[in-house]
């Protein structure tokens, strides 16, 4: 296990500083390096902003130690307050796999549940960058931090904490039923996600963008290319209306036909607001997907498609 002190940022001497208004998601301060975005709150104290950071350091535990180092010290030209709260004095980890285990001490547990929450996500956005680093499991004096409910968060990971979390106090643990492909691309498994939702955020759109997002489980397969874009979602009388960019066309994937348009179709059918999917590109539904199905469908759930399945 790896120990440190939060220490307090030199600016280089050789960078060039120029003047911001307020946090504008960028540093300026001209580095070489691979870049890296360190979150902190806005001045309101609501919401993350992520500012551009660059270094050349390339050791693990080194990285982890600048990041959060960063973390904990604003850059004077941003208009911005630290996640961290200055209270924290402590923060060891270790590193086992793909998981950074975080370790801070007692004070962690002072911070109201919003302060809690926007804390998590800033560390959990910032410290994932990490080459290597997938998942973040966050402890306050070597006992796991809970939710409101009491129930242990357990392992982080980017994608829980959808768009840039406003209006925390509707900011809630929600889980997801997602289906992916299996290993031979013919059929869809299932698979049970935990991610934070706000509320400004429908479950239709969060189900399209986490599936979009990819497998998180051993076994799962992608469907839905990760450079698709989703442009708008709707929902009347049960039926889901999607709207996605034309890289839904070109998908390259090694999955048969059924499968992506199925795997949208059961994940958004596992709500109790849709009963039938209708997908369009760029607006339109004239487009046959692989030459093969019309779009013009509207969609009805499928259990023929998913392992295991059966239908009613």
């Amino acid at each position: 296990m790896k120990k440190f002190r939060m220490f307090r940022v030199f600016f280089l001497l050789f960078a060039v500083l120029f003047a911001l208004s307020g946090c504008t998601g960028k540093t300026t301060v001209e580095q070489s390096g691979n870049a890296y975005t360190i979150y902190y709150l806005n001045t309101s104290g609501i919401q993350l902003v992520g500012s551009e950071y660059r270094t050349e350091t390339t050791d693990l535990d080194a990285l982890v130690r600048e990041l959060l180092d960063k973390m904990g010290n604003v850059p004077a030209d941003l208009d911005c307050q630290r996640a961290l709260p200055e209270r924290i004095e402590k923060i060891t980890y270790r590193i086992e796999g793909n998981v950074l285990y975080l370790y801070a001490d007692a004070n962690y547990a002072l911070m109201n549940s919003v302060q809690e929450i926007l804390c998590r996500a800033a560390l959990t956005k910032t410290l994932t960058q990490i080459p290597d680093i997938e998942y973040l499991s966050i402890y306050c004096a070597e006992q796991p931090i809970t939710d409101a409910a009491g129930n242990p968060v357990g392992m982080l990971s980017a994608s829980d904490f959808v768009d840039s979390i406003r209006d925390v106090n509707s900011f809630e643990r929600t889980e997801l039923t997602l289906y992916f492909a299996n290993e031979a691309g013919d059929q869809l498994v299932e698979e049970k996600r935990e991610v934070m939702q706000n509320s400004n955020t429908s479950l239709e759109r969060l189900i399209v963008e986490q599936l979009i997002e990819g497998p998180q489980e051993l076994g799962h397969y992608a469907t839905i290319p990760s450079d698709v874009k989703l442009l708008n979602v709707s929902v009347n009388d049960s039926v889901c209306s999607i709207n996605l960019d034309a890289a839904f066309l070109n998908s390259t994937l090694d999955v048969a036909a059924y499968i992506p348009i199925y795997s949208i179709v059961d994940s958004l059918a596992e709500l109790s607001t849709v009963s039938r999917v209708q997908i369009r590109i760029n607006g339109s539904q004239d487009d046959v997907f692989r030459d093969q199905i019309p779009l013009s469908t509207v969609f009805e759930r499928n259990y023929d498609y998913i392992v295991g399945g059966k239908n009613d």
